[in-house]
């Protein structure tokens, strides 16, 4: 799976959570208001009582009090006839421009099955009935969970489009690097290949110039190979990995300049055979050495250090090169980045990718000081 879709899953699975978790518990708490207001109710309604009842001089300070807090619960009083006598916390604007708003409030507070009942007459056949609705605040609990629906789902409509498109930049950032490194790769033994056969053409020994002809050609199969190998599932064996250790260190010493020294300085000294693509994981260690080599301008020092475990095999390649700061640390794998002034920062994109996706393995620097140097740490499981 890659990062996207696991970005992807992760703000669907996510979002559903939230809303679910929202709702169950602001039915908790809508349950929970219900009940208070339930109970508030019933103490009004036995406060209105005891002030209908009360004999002159009785202290009716609490009941005025109960009576007057409660301005939040819609409440409608009727009858034994069904007859609306009174009603409180009702809008009143509404019921003077629609004659018809009481009663369809009423019906509303039926349908909810809400009200106590007073009893005016020991034969329970005058009574008055007190139908309430639900306050403001316990509506607003009840649609909360809809409104973070809404939140949830255009906050991951906005998250999933920027990473859509952040995917698809990356996607064509990569393509267009891709196609660059490959004609950098490419350009070199072709452009041998060219000497080579102008060479010929002046008459210099085939005997001479073939086999190194043929070292090109070698190479260029190579690198095809390694192309081809990108996307797909490459093909492991077992493969001594100090011994393609010092085949790529050797490979790089050809191409550099006579005043940098390339030597590995720990290794070894039994083979140490784990199952890799050895084309990719060269490729790798001559991506990181080159980076190295540009890095120095021309002068310095590489040092590489194979190191075994019972675990894993660990190799640190060392330069003395101008060394990187943390936030340069942090880009340096990402597609298309690069510092230099000709490049197209794709090589350690593709190194990183080949040892992590592909041999489950890690590629990290170890550690950079800024006029010092870096060190980068390839670790493959044995």
């Amino acid at each position: 799976m890659n990062t996207y879709s696991f970005w992807k899953i992760a703000i669907f699975v996510g979002g559903i959570g939230i809303v679910i978790g929202s709702y169950f518990y602001s039915n908790f708490l809508a349950e929970e208001i219900s009940k208070r207001e339930e109970k508030t109710m019933q103490e009004w309604v036995a406060a209105q009582k005891m002030i209908a009842n009360a004999n002159a001089g009785e202290d009716l300070g609490l009941s005025a009090e109960i009576i007057a807090e409660q301005k939040n619960i819609p409440v409608i009083e009727t009858d034994e006839k069904d007859s609306i006598m009174s009603y409180l916390n009702i809008d009143a604007g509404k019921e003077l421009r629609n004659d018809n708003y009481l009663n369809d409030r009423l019906r509303q507070f039926k349908a909810k099955g809400r009200f106590i009942t007073t009893y005016l007459s020991e034969d329970r056949k005058k009574y008055n009935r007190y139908y309430y609705g639900e306050s403001l605040l316990l509506k607003q609990v009840r649609y909360f969970p809809m409104v973070q629906l809404l939140i949830v789902v255009v906050f991951s409509i906005i998250i999933l489009t920027w990473l859509s498109n952040r995917h698809k930049s990356i996607q064509n950032q990569l393509w267009a690097s891709l196609a660059k490194e490959t004609a950098h790769q490419l350009g070199t033994p072709i452009s041998a290949l060219a000497g080579w056969n102008l060479l010929l053409q002046e008459g210099k020994e085939a005997a001479t110039v073939l086999p190194e002809m043929t070292k090109d050609i070698d190479r260029l199969k190579l690198i095809a190979d390694r192309f081809g190998m990108i996307g797909g599932v490459p093909k492991k064996t077992e493969t001594d990995i100090v011994a393609l250790v010092f085949h790529a260190v050797d490979y790089m010493k050809k191409r550099a300049s006579g005043k940098i020294s390339i030597q590995i300085v720990k290794s070894p000294a039994h083979p140490v055979k784990i199952l890799l693509s050895h084309a990719l994981v060269e490729w790798v260690i001559e991506n990181i050495l080159k980076n190295a080599l540009d890095a120095m301008d021309g002068i310095g020092e590489i040092a590489i250090e194979i190191i075994e475990n019972s675990e894993e095999v660990l190799i640190d390649i060392s330069d003395s090169g101008k060394g990187m700061t943390a936030a340069l640390q942090n880009e340096i794998f990402n597609p298309g980045f690069t510092t230099k002034k000709r490049g197209w920062g794709l090589g350690l994109t593709l190194a990183r990718r080949i040892v992590q996706e592909y041999h489950k393995g890690r590629l990290t620097v170890k550690n950079s000081e800024l006029g010092k140097g870096t060190t980068f740490r390839l670790s493959f499981a044995k």
